[in-house]
């Protein structure tokens, strides 16, 4: 049992309050999965600048795998703007116009990469959302949208890099946060990787990712992949998509794994239980919905 979350602020430039809102998203289904947490944060974009984090450990491991980055990054010719170390991650910020798959698989064997976009920062971490928030402080954060994630370790171990979102690796400003399990995973897996796509867990999750994002590099729309998920997709599932524009969703025929949405002209924001929208507008009570089975939308930010 896992809780995802997801808001949307459509009309509003990147000053929302998007990492508070998710925290209360969060702490409100954190019994669902009290193991990790983890949010997929969207900033506004730098032409031509890439927004990096790795897991790095602690002390010498730490140092170490900094100097792996670093020297990989040299590699690639890709001029480190900006980086910081915070928790058991190494953020940096680039400058980079080259082939970004190959740059991002090159990185994998560098050191475990959590998220590449230019807009996207992955933080996630054991612990509840308030413990994830002391450590990356993700309540600074404004935005316009973002995905988060509680996780109960059931198939892994509790540790960082088994806890959700999931980035499409290779694919930037794409991520997943998913509640359930996809049954075909190895099969759906092998194709792509016959088609030169590598993964870097064994999560289902990233699969999603990968899948989501192949096909918008075909240049089909989030809602038209998010579609042909449904019948690509074997199991039980709900799951959020983010990219640098937009929020989706997808429910499984079933409808084993719950969501709940909520939606006005400025906001969408959807999650596993309504306690979770509840924390959103304190003792309001708000017109809530349950998407049906088998059914998928996106939402786009208007400006």
């Amino acid at each position: 049992m896992c809780g995802i979350a997801g808001i949307l602020y459509k009309n509003l430039s990147a000053d929302a309050d998007v990492g508070k809102s998710l925290i209360s998203m969060l702490d409100g289904c954190q019994h669902r999965g009290p193991d990790s947490t983890g949010f997929a944060l969207y900033h506004e974009p730098i032409p031509g600048h890439l927004r990096l984090r790795f897991f790095v450990g602690d002390d010498n491991e730490a140092d170490e795998a900094i100097e792996r980055i670093q020297g990989k990054l040299t590699e690639f010719q890709a001029k480190i703007i900006r980086d910081e170390r915070v928790g058991t991650t190494y953020r940096v910020t680039v400058e980079f116009t080259g082939d970004l798959r190959r740059f991002s698989y090159a990185m994998e064997h560098a050191a475990k990469v959590v998220s590449i976009g230019e807009s996207l920062d992955i933080i996630k971490d054991i612990g509840g959302a308030h413990d994830v928030d002391d450590t990356y402080d993700v309540d600074s954060f404004h935005g316009t949208h973002g995905i988060g994630h509680v996780r109960l370790a059931t198939e892994s171990d509790v540790a960082p890099e088994a806890s959700h979102p999931f980035w499409a690796t290779g694919f930037a400003d794409i991520a997943i946060v998913h509640n359930g399990q996809i049954t075909n995973y190895w099969k759906m897996r092998r194709r792509l990787e016959k088609r030169g796509f590598e993964f870097n867990t064994d999560n289902d999750s990233e699969l999603i990712a990968v899948y989501l994002a192949d096909k918008l590099s075909q240049e089909v729309t989030l809602k038209d992949a998010l579609k042909t998920s449904i019948d690509d997709m074997d199991g039980t599932f709900s799951f959020l998509v983010s990219t640098k524009d937009e929020i989706g969703y997808a429910k499984d025929r079933l409808a084993a794994k719950p969501m709940v949405k909520y939606e006005t002209d400025d906001i969408i924001a959807i999650a596993s239980e309504e306690v979770s929208l509840n924390k959103l507008f304190p003792g309001q009570a708000l017109n809530t919905s349950e998407p049906p089975p088998g059914t998928f939308n996106t939402w786009q930010r208007s400006i």
